[in-house]
């Protein structure tokens, strides 16, 4: 697929950035969301959050729906127009029998239709749907945008290759035949629907190159216009620290492990790490919420892993501070890890699997351990916990590094630089998408409405 004009080559933006230029004119645009994305307890939402933000702070008018409440948004970040959606979500026993995978039927509502009915009234230069949840709102959009609305740019940001996270779900799976099916139906459901998006709009984000290429792939050359945008860091940089002798040998992960996916991958690692951890007289912390079910069993049996649960980032930082390397363990699940940018920045030296470095530009990748399973990680950790000289370096040139390349405010002026160019060459006869317009009918498209 050639490389659309603007759009950074692979790894290209980890190297020289765009000129910070703000667009000629201000853009309305119109997100539509799973869920107002504050408190940002999880990573999709700080993404969703810090991702509008900086579209906004580029000079654009955001309107940002979802279910939650606004009354937990920051006072800083108000230049964002949020709404709330009224009601509650769809059951998710409905959802089992919806033509929608779970998370775009859970929120196919009434009143979050009757919303962006509302919202549709005005005019938008851009619709952005945020995950492949919102592909709900898809047959609306695409009739809104071919009716009376051709300018309007249609925006999808993707925040993994849904389709892989659930075929490794489906291989993974444990528990009662009924569950395993009910799994695999919804893994149909949700990448037939993520294509569909995928190939329905007229620009396409994602978070890794990878990620990129594994949606387009399947449309070849009807591939929507597509650009990487890698998280940015919003956080506090630690300051300048030195690993030696006084150091606690200690090794920590960071994260928030309610998703069966990240359960998995917490069990495995302990379950593998901790005899050698214990052997080698090095704890390891487990800073974020656990289920209490997970965590009493792999208490049950760790000799030298500690569960602090949910800290606040004081404390946070104060933990990262106390060890000597922190630990990316995760092998399925894909998609760039945000807890990366809270180590890089914590000057904490890394330690990941490959499969959890997507997104990382070789050279950063260069001052972590990297390795390709769970045992040869663990070997790796064991053999540098003492290596201070090593240790210090890596976390220090990777520091350098980092604070360079994950800066948010650049991401909102990439995405708005490129929904203006899709919105000049449509103007000046261009940039039709070939597969909406052979795939998709106005008069169709509005009874493609979910029965309530």
């Amino acid at each position: 697929m050639a490389r659309p004009p603007g759009a950074p080559k692979s790894e290209g933006q980890f190297v020289q950035r765009e000129p910070e230029i703000k667009p000629s004119a201000a853009l309305r645009i119109l997100w539509i969301a799973r869920y107002v994305p504050y408190p940002a307890d999880a990573g999709a939402k700080v993404y969703s959050a810090k991702l509008a933000e900086s579209l906004a702070g580029a000079g654009n008018h955001v309107r940002f729906m979802g279910f939650g409440s606004t009354e937990a948004v920051p006072a800083e970040v108000r230049h964002v127009d949020w709404v709330e959606v009224p009601g509650a979500r769809r059951s998710e026993v409905a959802a089992v029998f919806s033509r929608l995978p779970n998370a775009a039927a859970v929120d196919a509502t009434s009143e979050y239709r009757r919303l962006l009915e509302k919202q549709l009234d005005e005019q938008w230069d851009a619709i952005v749907l945020d995950g492949y949840g919102t592909g709900w709102a898809l047959d609306r959009c695409l009739a809104y945008r071919y009716g009376a609305a051709r300018s309007t740019v249609l925006v999808h940001v993707s925040h993994n290759h849904e389709a892989a996270v659930w075929r490794d779900m489906v291989r993974e799976a444990r528990g009662s035949l009924p569950r395993r099916v009910v799994l695999r139906l919804n893994a149909l459901k949700v990448q037939n629907l993520e294509r569909r998006v995928a190939r329905s709009v007229d620009l396409l984000t994602t978070i890794t190159d990878e990620d990129g290429a594994a949606l387009t792939a399947p449309m070849k050359s009807l591939a929507p216009q597509t650009i990487t945008l890698t998280p940015g860091y919003a956080g506090e940089a630690a300051p300048v620290r030195s690993i030696d002798e006084w150091t606690p040998r200690r090794v920590a992960i960071v994260g928030s492990f309610h998703w069966v996916m990240k359960q998995e991958n917490l069990r495995r690692f302990v379950e593998l790490a901790d005899p050698v951890f214990a052997a080698n007289g090095i704890q390891l912390d487990i800073i974020g919420d656990v289920p209490e079910a997970l965590r009493g069993a792999l208490q049950s049996k760790a000799r030298v892993t500690h569960f602090h649960g949910f800290v606040s980032d004081g404390a946070l930082s104060q933990l990262l501070s106390q060890a000597r390397m922190a630990i990316v363990p995760e092998l399925i699940g894909g998609g760039f890890k945000l807890k990366l940018l809270d180590y890089l920045f914590g000057r904490v030296p890394i330690a990941t699997l490959a499969a959890a470095a997507a997104g990382l530009p070789r050279a950063l990748q260069a001052h972590m351990i990297v390795r390709s399973d769970l045992e040869s990680l663990t070997a790796a950790i064991v053999a540098d916990i003492d290596q201070f000289d090593v240790l210090n370096r890596r976390q220090e040139l990777a520091f350098g590094m980092a604070r360079t390349l994950f800066r948010w405010q650049d991401r909102g002026i990439q995405l708005s630089r490129a929904i203006s160019r899709i919105r000049q060459e449509r103007n000046a006869g261009r940039g039709e998408p070939a597969a909406v317009l052979k795939t998709f009918s106005t008069s169709t498209a509005c009874e493609m409405r979910e029965p309530q």
